[in-house]
């Protein structure tokens, strides 16, 4: 999307917050939750005899996954993947909007480098057409997320045009495909 987190984009300020996987790419398991200051301080102002938030479980606060976190930020910053999320999203937005008039499609909508196509479900039933989208792009070298007739795309933040062109076509192969 061009940010952080999704609140950056919509100019949003959520009370509380959680991320996890991108925290680390995925590497290693970490999640956070990030509060406001109103919640910070409803934590921090109980008795002076008590624990403020009584928490931490056996993998809290590990070092690797910690490393993991700081090496995955640096990366963001280094490679400027945010702002190659600005740079390739109206590419990405023809590319999947180019799919709207094939057979079945119902609704084709994006923000940033996330899509969602959405199909008419079957006469043998809903979220089968989506499955079988879902599996066409797999067993030929594309990886969408199936979401019963919704096919969601979320490439990663590394991508280049030639995996816009790799990853709808193939899905525009699946779609003409599957009845």
């Amino acid at each position: 999307m061009g940010s952080a987190f999704a609140s950056q984009q919509w100019d949003v300020t959520p009370d509380i917050m959680t991320t996890a996987k991108a925290l680390t790419n995925g590497a290693i398991p970490m999640g956070a939750a990030l509060v406001s200051d109103r919640i910070h301080d409803a934590f921090m102002d109980g008795p002076e005899n008590l624990i403020e938030l009584f928490h931490g479980y056996t993998y809290s606060g590990h070092p690797v996954a910690a490393a993991a976190a700081i090496a995955t930020l640096d990366i963001y910053r280094d490679e400027g993947l945010f702002e190659k999320a600005v740079t390739l999203g109206k590419e990405w937005e023809e590319a999947v909007h180019s799919l709207a008039s094939l057979p079945n499609v119902i609704d084709v909508r994006n923000t940033g480098l996330v899509a969602g196509i959405q199909f008419a479900p079957r006469e043998d039933g809903i979220g089968k057409r989506g499955y079988d989208i879902f599996r066409h792009c797999f067993w030929n070298g594309t990886l969408v997320r199936g979401s019963g007739d919704i096919i969601a795309m979320s490439p990663p933040l590394i991508l280049e045009s030639k995996h816009i062109d790799q990853a709808v076509s193939t899905l525009e192969k699946a779609i003409r495909a599957v009845n």
